[in-house]
Order: C-alpha cells, then structure tokens, then sequence
C-alpha cells in the first residue's frame, strides 16, 4: 500500500509561489527540475488530502501519480478513472488559471473513465501570490 504523506499548506503555498511568473508567463524563465517538481508533487497531495479516496488516480509524470476522489476502489492493473497532464498544466489547474474543461479541450488534459472529471470540484488548490 502507498504511505499518504501530510501535506503542510505553508510549504505548498511556497512551492507554487516559486513558479507564479512562469505560470502567468509561459516565456518567463523556467523554473528548475526540483522547483518544478516541489510544487507538483506538493499540489497533487494536496488534492488526494482535500479529496480523499481511490477512485480517479491523478499522474503528472514524471513527478507523482495520487489516488483520490471517494468511491470505488481501485487494487489492479489500470485504474478506470485515469487523469493524466504535464506538470506545467497541473499548476495550472491546481492554481485555478486553467480549468479542467479548458485543459481538455485544447488536449493538455487527459481524462479517462466516468469519474475523472470529479477532480474538477476539488479545483483549485491553493492561490497564486498577488
């Protein structure tokens, strides 16, 4: 069984603050593999904090990969509900600049099985500074 790490919403906050001019500005400068990853792996526990469960799993590879949303669970082979982006998109959504809707429709959101638009009702995740 995974191990559910505690999310610290102060060290979330921080890590996604790293990133806000490159996430507003996609021609900012980019931010480095471990800021990069911080902030991704930080917002996706996060959700599966906020949004408890099994039955969608959440990957942003090649960072994490959570479980969450209540319902069926999900032990063997590939899971039903399957929500798959690039971190870039991640933190958008996680940020609430980008919604699910919006995200799938241009193709940077892959949602698959009945219950993987549920993430959407968890969005956004936390605030990006002023």
């Amino acid at each position: 069984m995974a191990v559910r790490r505690t999310v610290d919403p102060a060290k979330t906050r921080a890590a996604v603050a790293v990133l806000a001019e490159w996430l507003r500005d996609e021609s900012a400068p980019a931010p480095s593999r471990t800021e990069l990853a911080d902030a991704v792996r930080a917002t996706a526990r996060t959700l599966a904090a906020v949004a408890p469960g099994a039955a969608v799993e959440v990957r942003v590879p090649p960072f994490v990969a959570v479980q969450c949303i209540p319902g069926p669970r999900h032990t063997r082979g590939t899971p039903p509900n399957v929500v798959e982006t690039d971190p870039r998109t991640w933190l958008l959504l996680a940020t609430g600049l980008v919604t699910v809707a919006e995200a799938a429709a241009v193709g940077t959101l892959t949602l698959s099985g009945a219950r993987a638009v549920d993430i959407a009702s968890a969005l956004p995740l936390v605030a990006l500074p002023d």
